[in-house]
């Protein structure tokens, strides 16, 4: 074989890692972000947190501040942006720090790893109660009441075992066989004793817990149901329950009232009552954690005036600026590694605090963009949606559909009409017999407001739903109205039925 050397032109993408930090900065959460300020904050001595709001006025342009929309256009992309610094004389210090790093590098490759990467973040003492909360679960209610009633060993045993088998639900998810074999040997019990336990655990609180079908599950509900007046209805629902659970189940009421022979009235107020029944009574025990969500970008509607006011949450981002006691201590070193740890953390925190700005600037341009397109839907609600795509604010503010992707994941923005995430400004379309285009969003809405005027004794099926809209002049086929219905959680015409009053 034959060396030989070959030149070849080609393009290949690259990136600083003050751009790779910047990217990795403006697709964090909130959460996120706030957890990495406060790591940074720890472990560069460069930064400092403002903590009193009544410094703003002395911040300088290196600080983090919060931007509103009359500061757009400061910044066309996501590195252009250069603070400036009231400690210029930084820059004209002997120790020259570069402006940017090398492409394609990390920062360990040109700035040693001075400090740990990942530091443990102190949670305040305001959140320790939340921290140190218990959340009871539904065996731990189960096994309180448990330890309240007086049982034998054996059946105490068997409570346990029995117990163990209950989902969060409620529901008896091993079968008395499977139960009965798994028990000690030495207890020496039957089958009928389980069951006997069974009954009494059914019992506990909440009501119906430890049922092994719906049906054993509603008949438990009914036979603690405590109104005397109703006596002849329970008797109907119990009936009904049994026997007729899969009609009730599909709404066929009419094939119920002919089996059951009730009047409509009389069928109408024992289905009130087998609807107040809870299918999954355990669920309320120990319910999912709320998450709470935090607006990135707040809109408001300024008084006297049609325009809308863009402005980033002063209270989602802590607000950081560099310690110039820490910082004028980088000529003061005699000793070289004391310079190079020093200098080191300076440049990082400078270019940590530009990430940030450029990502405020970014955030607050995009979010000014959505609000400028979706005017309509502020004003009027969903109906007025206006379709959008990335492409369509990518073009607007002359960056990559990629960043305005990461800008708008996991960012809320607090409107007039409750809080929305960026993402759900973006929809596809469908045209119009007219020649114009209706948003996807704008046609749930309205398939939302034609199922909630419709007469509940005859709903309307999605091919009926389909001519509505043809009458409006929007195309959607069929199978597209029962996608967006489904998306909306409605469900189908025959289990939307109802009887009459």
């Amino acid at each position: 074989m034959k060396l030989s050397l070959q030149l070849k032109i080609g393009q290949q993408l690259t990136m600083t890692p003050q751009l790779q930090q910047a990217i990795r900065l403006l697709q964090l959460s909130t959460l996120d972000l706030q957890q990495e300020i406060h790591q940074a904050l720890e472990s560069n001595p460069m930064l400092e947190l403002i903590e009193n709001a009544d410094e703003d006025d002395q911040i300088s342009h290196e600080d983090i501040n919060t931007p509103s929309v009359e500061k757009l256009g400061s910044q066309e992309n996501i590195t252009s942006h250069e603070g400036q610094s009231k400690n210029e004389e930084i820059s004209s210090w002997e120790e020259q720090i570069p402006s940017e790093l090398s492409v394609d590098s990390d920062w360990n490759d040109v700035y040693p790893d001075t400090y740990p990467s990942k530091t443990s973040y102190n949670l305040d003492s305001s959140d320790y109660e939340s921290r140190s909360t218990m959340i009871e679960t539904l065996q731990d209610h189960l096994l309180w009441q448990l330890n309240l009633t007086p049982m034998s060993e054996k059946d105490q045993s068997i409570a346990l075992t029995i117990i163990d088998a209950i989902d969060p639900n409620g529901a008896l998810t091993t079968d008395i066989e499977s139960i009965h074999a798994g028990l000690d040997t030495e207890l020496e019990t039957e089958p009928d004793e389980v069951i006997a336990v069974l009954h009494r655990i059914q019992q506990f609180d909440p009501v119906g817990v430890g049922y092994r079908d719906l049906t054993e599950c509603l008949l438990i509900q009914l036979n603690q149901y405590e109104n005397p007046n109703q006596s002849k209805h329970i008797t109907q629902a119990k009936y009904i329950v049994k026997n007729h659970i899969n009609l009730l189940g599909k709404k066929d009421y009419a094939q119920l009232m002919r089996k059951t022979k009730l009047e409509e009235n009389e069928l109408k107020e024992i289905v009130t009552i087998i609807e107040s029944l809870d299918p999954r009574p355990g669920a309320n025990i120990s319910p999912p954690s709320t998450t709470y969500v935090v607006p990135d970008v707040i809109v408001t509607k300024q008084l006297g005036s049609e325009k809308w006011k863009v402005e980033l949450n002063p209270d989602t981002t802590p607000k950081i600026r560099i310690n110039d006691d820490n910082a004028s201590l980088v000529k003061k070193q005699s000793s070289s590694a004391d310079k190079d740890y020093l200098r080191n953390n300076l440049q990082e925190a400078r270019w940590f605090i530009k990430s940030l700005q450029s990502r405020n600037d970014t955030l607050l341009k995009v979010s000014s963009r959505i609000v400028e397109h979706q005017e309509e839907f502020l004003e009027h609600g969903d109906e007025a949606m206006k379709p959008l795509v990335l492409q369509n604010i990518a073009e607007s503010v002359s960056m990559h559909e990629s960043t305005i992707s990461r800008v708008t994941t996991q960012k809320y923005m607090h409107t007039p009409r409750g809080i929305y995430e960026l993402k759900y400004f973006f929809s596809s379309h469908v045209s119009t017999k007219g020649g114009g285009e209706c948003s996807s969003t704008a046609i749930r809405a309205i398939i939302k407001k034609i199922i909630a005027s419709e007469n509940t004794r005859k709903p309307l099926s999605d091919s009926k739903i389909t001519s509505l809209l043809e009458e409006k002049g929007i195309n959607v086929a069929r199978r597209t109205i029962a996608k967006y219905r489904e998306s909306l959680a409605i469900p189908p015409s025959n289990e939307r039925k109802r009887l009459v009053g």
